[in-house]
Parts: structure tokens; C-alpha cells; sequence
């Protein structure tokens, strides 16, 4: 019998947010779509100290709820994964903090920031015009994407609990880069990116995980326990 898929969830537990409670109904769901077996673990991110809290790992998840208690233990998680081809999935705050990590130790921008928690340096993070707090939205996915290539779909309506998004002002530096903006809202703000050439790389502004509160399955946690499975 194979081994059971080992997945990290991570990020610092809160039984009231939302995506908390939804996430450990999402992968069940999930799974009950797979002929596999897995297990997972929070891992807060004060407990994250280097690649070695990682390494038994298939799957990482950053999940919401920045800002995070120990920024470094979710940009060590970010860099583990993107840097190994461990499959990722990051969604609000993980989005955010995927970004801030990319352009620091991918483009080069080590003053690269997130407005949240620092005000100097090059904010690729900044405060949303309109708040997305418990608010939802039609996604617009782009064509050939790992994203819509999951949902099998160029549209899906999806859930936030946000204030922060891509700033604008690097949206063109960042698409220079080998990293695909794969959605947008209906305004043509960004809402999920993913690498290309990653076994697995998805993050998104939205929370799909919340449709395990309607008894549905994420399209996205879905494909990234998929790709979890399939490591050599």
C-alpha cells in the first residue's frame, strides 16, 4: 500500500476565521475524489525555522491570516517550496507573501515589501481601493492556465477576506519575469498567479477553500493534492 501523502498546512490557526474552518473540510472533500490516502499537520509559523521543519513533506499550503506571526517561517515554507518543486498552494495572505517572496530572491528586490507590515522599501503589496473583507466576486481565468485548467472553467465566483493586494505599479515588472498572472476580477486586478515551469505553483487572493462550506470541492485544493501524490 502506498504511503500516505504528507501535506503542511501552513500558518498560525484561528478557530474564527473562516478559511480556518473551511480548510479541514476542503481536503476531505477533496480526497474523497482520489483513490489516496493523506494526512496533514498545521505547522504554526513560529514552529518554521528552516527547510529542515519541511522536508517531510509533499504538499505546502500557506494558508490565510496575515500578518503571520513569524514572517520568516512563511517565507522559508514559499522559498522551500518554490525552490524544490514541492507542490504549493497559497491563498490570501499565502498569496500575498508568495509574491513579496518572489520578487526578493527571484527578481532581485530584496527591499521588496508587504504594506501591512513594513513601510519602506518597494511595497509589492499595498492596500486594496475597496476592501474585500467577506466579499465575493466573479474570477476571470486566463486561457491555458493551471488555474483554469483545474476548474476546467474561464470563470468561477469566489470568496475574500482581504485588504491587500498586488500594487499596480509593478504589475509589468512582475510579468517580465518567468511568473503567469493567471486571474483578474471583472476590473482586471490581479487575483491568482502561478509559475509555469513549477511541478505545482498556485496562488490566489481568494479563498477557494470556502466552497468546502457549501459541501463542495475546491477545484484548487483538488489539483494540488493531485500534484502532492504524483512527486517522485
Amino acid at each position: 500500500m502506498a504511503a500516505a501523502v504528507r501535506l503542511a498546512l501552513v500558518g498560525d490557526y484561528r478557530p474564527s476565521a473562516v478559511a480556518h474552518q473551511a480548510i479541514p473540510l476542503a481536503i476531505p472533500l477533496a480526497l474523497s475524489q482520489l483513490n489516496i490516502t493523506a494526512s496533514w499537520d498545521w505547522l504554526p509559523t513560529t514552529s518554521i525555522h528552516n527547510a529542515d521543519d519541511l522536508t517531510s513533506y509533499d504538499g505546502i499550503w500557506l494558508v490565510p491570516g496575515s500578518p503571520y506571526q513569524h514572517d520568516r517561517g512563511a517565507f522559508t515554507a514559499i522559498r522551500w517550496a518554490r525552490e524544490q518543486q514541492v507542490p504549493f498552494l497559497g491563498s490570501c495572505g499565502g498569496f500575498q507573501y508568495a509574491l513579496v517572496e518572489y520578487a526578493r530572491n527571484v527578481m532581485g528586490w530584496h527591499d521588496a515589501g508587504h504594506a501591512e507590515t513594513d513601510q519602506t522599501g518597494r511595497l509589492v503589496i499595498t492596500p486594496l481601493a475597496c476592501s474585500l473583507v467577506e466579499k465575493t466576486g466573479d474570477v476571470q481565468l486566463v486561457p491555458g492556465s493551471r488555474i483554469a485548467d483545474a476548474y476546467g472553467s474561464l470563470q468561477t465566483h469566489e470568496g475574500y477576506h482581504c485588504n491587500f493586494g498586488v500594487n499596480p505599479d509593478f504589475i509589468r515588472e512582475l510579468e517580465a519575469f518567468p511568473l503567469r498572472i493567471s486571474a483578474h476580477d471583472m476590473a482586471g486586478d490581479v487575483r491568482a498567479i502561478e509559475l509555469p515551469d513549477h511541478r505545482f505553483f498556485v496562488a490566489t487572493l481568494f479563498q477557494s477553500e470556502r466552497a468546502a462550506l457549501r459541501q463542495e470541492i475546491s477545484p484548487l485544493v483538488l489539483a494540488w493534492i493531485k500534484a502532492a501524490a504524483a512527486r517522485d
